[in-house]
């Protein structure tokens, strides 16, 4: 009876959400160790910034639901739904903080030194670069935007989940001198991360939004553009299916699904400069408290940074390629379960080759 007390005392337990949000910072501690080979960190990155995408989706979303419910029931921690808010924001606005400077830090001057340059703003651009994308925009960019602004005719647009967007105040000096809201997003039919010739033959790339916003103007005709800065929302997508009152589990799942797309925005990110009166039109359009809004200093969502992994010419630069080794226990001539029957066949993943298993399942069907 004295064990069952002593390990039921809620000090004896960690918070589940803290404990996550920890074991992402083991995850960030690969992104900033230097003994790992440097694409190697700079994808332990972008999953770190997969992983809070998540986290925030699913596990603080569930938080609020509880908070906006009445919820006040203690975790095995002794902490209520709110008390694990008010643990969990500070740190995950922290987390945010050591993401980009282990990028803007780290990784961004030894990728430099190692030939790959990332521009960090169109402002940044030769004319030899500025010709290029300018030509590329029109001929494969320009086609896919859908520019969109707000008036009194027009009512803010639906943004969705997780959407990468960039939000301009613009003037209309043929409808007046007042500043509407503009937004566009960041098609995510074309890579994000577009190389960019250079003079002197290092590896150069660009953000997909940053060739948009330098040609802002061409989407928003006879308009002044007051400022421009990206944004990204991360939307409540907790699924919560009651499985014996659903009809259809598949079809409620499926209308679940389709629901992650436009539930309660939860986090806003904005630019770390981003202008005070397009900042306001987000919070309110988006009914975010202060604490949800992340101010960033470098580019929105690191996920791109798996794209950049995938650049050709940087093996050097990566853990080496395993390769599975053949099973040598194995007899290829024979029947797989006549071996069977003689004797277990141990296979050790990933260091054997998964072909036996799928041969298995050819002999079985």
């Amino acid at each position: 009876m004295g064990n069952k007390t002593i390990f039921g005392k809620s000090e004896n337990f960690w918070n589940r959400e803290i404990s996550w949000l920890e074991f992402n910072y083991r995850v960030l501690s690969e992104a900033r160790d230097v003994t790992i080979p440097l694409f190697e960190r700079m994808k332990f990155l972008s999953i770190t910034a997969s992983n809070l995408d998540e986290f925030f989706m699913i596990r603080i979303a569930s938080l609020k639901d509880m908070v906006h419910a009445g919820y006040r029931k203690k975790d095995i921690a002794g902490m209520t739904a709110s008390e694990q808010l008010k643990a969990l924001i500070p740190r995950t606005h922290k987390f945010t903080k050591v993401q980009y400077e282990t990028y803007k830090e780290q990784l961004l001057p030894a990728l430099a030194a190692e030939g790959l340059h990332l521009i960090a703003g169109h402002e940044q651009l030769t004319k030899g670069q500025e010709l290029y994308l300018d030509e590329l925009f029109q001929k494969e960019i320009y086609p896919v935007l859908t520019p969109m602004a707000v008036d009194s005719s027009r009512p803010f647009p639906l943004i969705r989940n997780k959407t990468l967007n960039i939000g301009a105040l613009i003037v209309n000096h043929e409808k007046g001198k007042e500043a509407e809201f503009a937004t566009v997003q960041v098609p995510d039919v074309l890579p994000r991360v577009i190389s960019v010739p250079s003079e002197d033959g290092k590896k150069t790339a660009i953000l997909l939004e940053e060739i948009i916003e330098r040609n802002l103007q061409q989407l928003f005709v006879n308009c002044e553009i007051l400022c421009a800065h990206p944004y990204r929302i991360i939307r409540n997508a907790d699924l919560s299916i009651d499985e014996e009152e659903a009809a259809d589990l598949l079809k409620e799942i499926e209308k679940k699904l389709k629901k992650r797309q436009w539930g309660e925005v939860i986090k806003l990110e904005v630019e770390a400069n981003i202008d005070e009166n397009l900042l306001k039109i987000l919070k309110k359009e988006f009914d975010v408290s202060e604490e949800s809004i992340y101010e960033i200093d470098g580019p929105l969502d690191l996920k791109f940074l798996m794209k950049v992994y995938g650049m050709e010419g940087f093996e050097h630069l990566k853990f080496p390629i395993h390769r599975p080794q053949p099973l040598t226990t194995l007899n290829q001539d024979e029947d797989l379960f006549t071996q069977i029957k003689r004797k277990d066949i141990l296979i050790h993943l990933p260091y054997d080759s998964f072909d036996p298993v799928v041969e298995f399942v050819k002999q079985a069907a």
